[in-house]
Formats: structure tokens, sequence, C-alpha cells
């Protein structure tokens, strides 16, 4: 989606969305095994960091269509009886791009929700805090090198800390693919991810992508995070 594109979206959404949840209505979702999950808090609550309209618009409306093209793209076949986190590590580079884009679409975004929050910020602790350390020396570097992976991402993507076999490590993958694929150049578990696509940021940040990450680092949830790394 190109940025006149997205700005299309996202103006001509607002006023929808502001009409379906002042009556406390949800985004209606297309039949299929996928289901557009909720989000884990109030579309306002990362406020001032991440804004309430990108959030309503890139969950209600960007999500959802990864999940009902996904749906659409596996109707009868076998990967319409996969969950979704099976189905994201058969992908190859023969996998149709409709499933390839949009199973990695709805992976990413759910995974991402739930490592934000409204009570993030800070530094992470214990093991996760150690295995950080041991690899980029200190959490400072690993910030640094995190935000030069996610601005540095040519085009549209994402920036990941990932738990290897020996360890944690910053990668980036193109458009909606993610460590877990089997296309994936470096696999790995991930630990945390940004979405640096211009739909996680344009309506605040515009083209300020490293503000954007900045900002990220307010939200993002270490509990959580620390969660995905004991596993």
């Amino acid at each position: 989606m190109n940025r006149s594109e997205f700005l299309k979206l996202a103006f001509g959404a607002s006023a929808g969305l502001v009409a379906f949840q002042s009556f406390g209505f949800a985004p209606a979702q297309a039949e299929g095994p996928f289901k557009l999950p909720p989000l884990p808090f109030d579309a306002g609550a990362l406020e001032p960091h991440i804004d309430k309209m990108t959030m309503e618009i890139h969950h209600d409306k960007h999500h959802k269509a990864y999940v009902d093209n996904l749906n659409k793209a596996v109707a009868g076949t076998d990967m319409a009886k996969m969950d979704i986190d099976a189905l994201v590590k058969t992908i190859s580079s023969s996998t149709p791009a409709a499933v390839r884009n949009n199973a990695g679409g709805h992976w990413n975004h759910t995974f991402f929700w739930n490592i934000l929050g409204p009570k993030g910020g800070g530094a992470p602790k214990g093991a996760l805090a150690d295995a950080i350390n041991k690899k980029y020396q200190s959490f400072d570097n690993f910030k640094a090198e995190f935000a030069k992976a996610a601005a540095g991402r040519f085009g549209s993507g994402w920036a990941w800390l990932i738990k290897t076999g020996d360890g944690v490590e910053i990668v980036s993958t193109p458009n909606q693919d993610n460590p877990l694929m089997a296309l994936a150049e470096k696999k790995g578990t991930p630990l945390m991810g940004l979405d640096v696509w211009e739909h996680a940021y344009y309506l605040k940040y515009q083209n300020r992508r490293p503000e954007y990450v900045t900002a990220a680092w307010n939200v993002f949830d270490w509990d959580k995070i620390s969660k995905n790394f004991a596993g």
C-alpha cells in the first residue's frame, strides 16, 4: 500500500470508526477459521506515544484485512485446518503470496499487540537482561542497534529481537515476513517486534520513522517480553 492509498484509508476510515465505536460495534469479520483478536488494551491506552486513531485503524482496518484475506486465501485447502502458528512455520518461497503476506500479517500483528501496554517502558530484568547484555554489552547499545534495524529497514517491514540457540539477536524482515517462517534468512523465536510499515505511525509521525521508533520504547512491556524469553 503506497502513502496516498494509506492516507485515503486512514482519513476515510476515521469517520466510520467513530460511528461504529460510538454505538459499541466491533468490526464485522468474514467467515473462516482465522479470527481477529481484540486489542488487549484500550485503543487510546498508549497515548501519547501511539495515538488512538492510529491504533483503531491499525487493528480494525489493517489487521482485520489480513485476517479476512487469509481466510479467503486458504478456503478449501488443508491450510484452513492449521492454527496460525503452525501455518506460519510452513511458509516458504513457494507458498502462495496471498497466504505468505496475510498469514504473516495476522501472526505479526497478534504478536505485536501482546508485547505492548500502557505500563511499558523501562528495561528488562533477570535472564532476558543478562542475554541482552551478553550480546550487546548494555541495554543502551541494544536499543541503538534495534533502532538502527527498525529505522534502516528499507520500505515496509519489521524489526525483531529473537531467541536463538545461543542467545538473542536483532534481525529485520521485509513486508509481513517473520523469523518463524521457513524462508527466513535468520530463524528464531520472536521475543519482541516493531511494525515499521507506514500505517503503524504515519498519522502521528508522518515520515519521521526514527521518532516513532524512539516512542515505542515507552510502550514495550518488558514483563510480557520476558515471558516470551522464558518460553
